[in-house]
């Protein structure tokens, strides 16, 4: 995908994350993040983009932590989380692409600032489904070409990571693939952190499967798994160990 296409996602997104949640009210809970209510999702979310946005006005070349989420409440507090998408969305658009800015995974970009557009669109996606869950009512469809990259991140961004929670104690291997578009991966479990190569596996002991959009939210433990074939513990071992 263009980086043109990840601004406009990330602008329409977060315009539409701060839509619902302000349907649903503050005090909803977010049944996809269970500890949550809708103040917590605005606060994280908003926090992220001034986090994401800093990185990237400021050309870091390392770590920069994440800062606390802030204390405010009600309307200002929404005010609050479209201020600071708005900053990241003008950020992104303004920025030099060719500035070595700090990444923090290894997924494949043509560039630092690529990183960022890719990464803050996936996140502003994946929150904006738990808005309109706590709304209720029909969710806003992820388009296929940008839920097979977000799928492709996922497994070979956060996953290639130390911090990745998704090992097996023997040797096991997880086929992912989409069954409306032409997209599959090799994800290949040890004790290590999970190595995920494109293409489906001739070994698997699982599979999972589905529609590119519900494939993306289930990989994110946002909904079930369209279809597992194969060993079902490899499927439960995502659910548990994969969180982010």
């Amino acid at each position: 995908m263009e980086t043109a296409e990840f601004l406009g996602i990330l602008d329409r997104e977060g315009r539409l994350l701060a839509a619902a949640a302000t349907d649903a009210g503050l005090d909803a809970p977010v049944p996809t993040c269970p500890d949550w209510r809708v103040r917590d999702l605005l606060r994280h979310t908003g926090t992220i983009h001034r986090w994401a946005a800093g990185v990237v006005a400021d050309a870091e070349t390392s770590p920069r932590p994440v800062p606390g989420p802030p204390d405010v409440d009600g309307a200002e507090l929404t005010a609050w989380y479209r201020d600071g998408h708005r900053r990241l969305v003008d950020t992104l658009d303004g920025a030099p692409r060719d500035v070595p800015y700090w990444t923090f995974h290894p997924a494949p970009v043509p560039s630092p600032l690529a990183f960022w557009l890719r990464r803050q669109a996936h996140e502003t996606t994946v929150h904006r489904y738990d808005a309109e869950a706590a709304r209720g009512g029909p969710a806003t469809p992820v388009g296929t070409g940008f839920a097979v990259d977000g799928i492709d991140e996922l497994l070979r961004g956060f996953h290639a990571r130390t911090r990745s929670r998704v090992r097996s104690e023997h040797p096991r291997v997880l086929g992912v693939r989409t069954t409306d578009a032409d997209a599959a991966w090799t994800v290949r479990l040890s004790e290590r952190p999970p190595v995920t190569e494109l293409g489906a596996p001739p070994d698997a002991t699982a599979e999972l499967a589905g529609p590119a959009d519900q494939l993306y939210l289930a990989l994110w433990n946002r909904v079930p798994v369209p279809k597992v074939t194969g060993d079902p513990e490899l499927a439960d071992l995502w659910r548990t160990d994969s969180g982010i």
